[in-house]
């Protein structure tokens, strides 16, 4: 992460000045590809955004699909992860960073047309460094879950880290 603080705060309130506004998801999904450009590659759109409660919407089209003709696989773990991204960091309480450690994702069925990844997250107060796990379900339009993810994140206190090493 660039800055120790964490970006929860910001885009909530972001999200609260825009997403009332026609157009205002649209935008708001723009520019938070335009911050996270890897994540803004697939063109997913922000539909809910509540502290650790978030939806996020992915157009089946060519730019995301495979030779299989069905949604591409790393598209699909890069909407899990925005979505887990997302719930996270808007729920963690003032104080704490967080940084992704680890990420599996299982492959249920092939993906194809819109998709919808959420994900809830509830954070307990962090005083020390721990793991958090955050779970992202991607479901097709019949509502069937066609991949399910478990985004591993290290959470700890804001401030100076010793360096590298040292304890």
């Amino acid at each position: 992460m660039a800055s120790s603080a964490s970006p929860g705060p910001g885009l909530l309130a972001l999200w609260r000045r825009l997403r009332p506004w026609p157009g205002g998801r649209w935008l708001f999904s723009r520019l938070l590809g335009w911050r996270v450009p890897y994540s803004g590659s697939i063109g997913a759109r922000i539909d809910r955004l509540e502290p650790g409660d978030v939806r996020v919407v992915l157009r089946d089209r060519h730019a995301v699909r495979n030779h299989l003709r069905s949604v591409h696989a790393v598209a699909l773990v890069n909407l899990a992860e925005v979505a887990s991204g997302l719930a996270l960091l808007t729920s963690l309480p003032p104080g704490v960073r967080g940084i992704v450690t680890g990420l599996r994702i299982d492959y249920l069925k092939k993906a194809r047309g819109t998709l919808v990844a959420e994900s809830r997250v509830r954070v307990s107060p962090v005083d020390q460094e721990r793991q958090v796990e955050v779970t992202s379900d991607v479901t097709d339009v019949a509502g069937e879950v066609v991949a399910r993810a478990t985004v591993t994140w290290r959470l700890g206190p804001e401030g100076p880290r010793p360096p590298a090493g040292r304890s």
